[in-house]
């Protein structure tokens, strides 16, 4: 009988890694033919993992996450360049519908659920793609797990519950489609800080037991490189700089512009990036 190859087995060195679960390779959006937004995008998120997309408002991260989603079409934008790949598949010019049939479902930033149902009815609305009704059933129990106080509001209408039970509400739907990753845009705002580290807590509790990856996008620099694995930041529609969130934490550059930590040389604020002498903008994947 062969025994398997082992790791010193030169052939079983050469065995292509497998691709990351999500791939954003140079990307470029434009709004309405002529407004130029996302200027070669580029980031990878493992599968499993928890990434970070940084930012202050207008940096283009939401853009990011449409795009991914494919939900530009209705505010009249498209990917013009590069490429958009879940599993090593161009996933670009996909309908929303097969990318949530693929696992791939948004939290769209301000929750967005439906005033007029209950709670629960607003969660089963994240199923309505599925058939198996006994697994969508045992799946709500389990989002009522995650999110016990959604289960004391289940027949409450959504207009009548708070905007942290909203925000609940709009990922425990997202996690009714039974997602394979989760992009999730600003979970912070309008937040009171108790709510928001409770939502972040259970973001964390979902990626390590459910193995759900998430993409999340968050101007609270500091709340979410406490839980993400890594992170880039975001200014005008390009990436100006990625790392560890632990590199990130620690960079001086990051607590002054991000974490409100520090000041320039001169004792003056710096407005961004590109008031940074020693920082060199790095030339990212192409399409």
């Amino acid at each position: 009988m062969n025994a398997p190859p082992s790791s010193a087995d030169p052939a079983a060195q050469l065995q292509p890694a497998p691709p990351p679960l999500l791939d954003v390779n140079g990307i470029e959006v434009i709004y309405h033919h002529v407004i130029l937004v996302l200027k070669g995008v580029s980031l990878t998120v493992p599968e499993g993992a928890i990434v970070a997309l940084l930012g202050g408002n207008g940096a283009g991260k939401t853009t990011t996450l449409r795009a991914i989603s494919n939900l530009l079409e209705g505010e009249r934008g498209e990917v013009t360049k590069g490429a958009i790949r879940l599993r090593g598949e161009r996933i670009e010019r996909l309908t929303p519908a097969a990318l949530v049939d693929r696992g791939v479902v948004q939290v769209m930033e301000g929750r967005h659920c439906f005033a007029h149902l209950t709670i629960e009815e607003n969660l089963l609305a994240g199923a309505y793609t599925r058939k198996d009704r006994g697994e969508i059933a045992a799946n709500l129990e389990k989002v009522y797990t995650y999110f016990p106080r959604l289960k004391t509001r289940r027949t409450s209408q959504a207009a009548y519950t708070s905007g942290g039970e909203q925000q609940m509400c709009a990922i425990g739907r997202a996690l009714m489609a039974n997602p394979r990753m989760v992009l999730l845009d600003e979970p912070s705002m309008g937040l009171a800080p108790q709510i928001v580290e409770e939502v972040f807590e259970i973001v964390k509790d979902l990626n390590t037991r459910e193995h759900v990856t998430f993409l999340l996008a968050e101007q609270n620099t500091g709340m979410a490189l406490r839980y993400a694995g890594y992170g880039y930041i975001l200014e005008s529609g390009r990436v100006v700089m990625d790392g560890t969130a632990a590199a990130l934490s620690g960079n001086e550059d990051v607590k002054e512009f991000y974490l409100g930590m520090g000041r320039s040389d001169d004792g003056g604020a710096r407005k961004s990036f590109k008031d940074v002498k020693s920082y060199k903008r790095r030339k990212r994947w192409l399409a």
